[in-house]
């Protein structure tokens, strides 16, 4: 995976005019989308992250999962040994490319109600990640 180089600003310079590009943070873990609830819970621990990037068999991003959410699964009465992260994913099409604003991103993430954002390049390969300060 290429990490986008951030680059320099001024200080002045609006936040919210910066790109995604220059204010991500490094993707962290990226796992298949066939991955067991239970083994990504696991890959989280080992990680010390809160969050997986998920892909599929391309290495294509198609999504990203949280704790909170694998936890909310595995602890539903619905949930067996066989539910794959594939299952799981929420809106496939949350993704913000590297010159995304951030004022477009965080609309993006408000409006969508998501803490994070993948950003992904022309062919879909996770570069990095959004956050919303709180």
């Amino acid at each position: 995976m290429t990490l986008v180089q951030t680059q320099p600003r001024s200080a002045d310079a609006d936040p919210m005019h910066r790109t995604a590009a220059e204010v991500m943070d490094a993707a962290g873990p990226q796992v298949c989308d066939d991955m067991s609830v239970e083994v990504a819970l696991a890959v989280m621990a080992a990680a010390r992250t809160g969050r997986l990037v998920v892909c599929d068999q391309d290495g294509q991003c198609t999504g990203l999962v949280t704790r909170t959410e694998l936890a909310a699964v595995r602890d539903s009465s619905d949930y067996t040994d066989r539910v794959r992260l594939r299952d799981i994913l929420g809106d496939h099409g949350s993704f913000a490319s590297p010159v995304t604003t951030m004022a477009e991103a965080e609309h993006a993430m408000r409006t969508r109600r998501l803490g994070v954002l993948p950003v992904v390049d022309e062919q879909g390969s996770a570069l990095g990640v959004l956050a919303l300060s709180r």
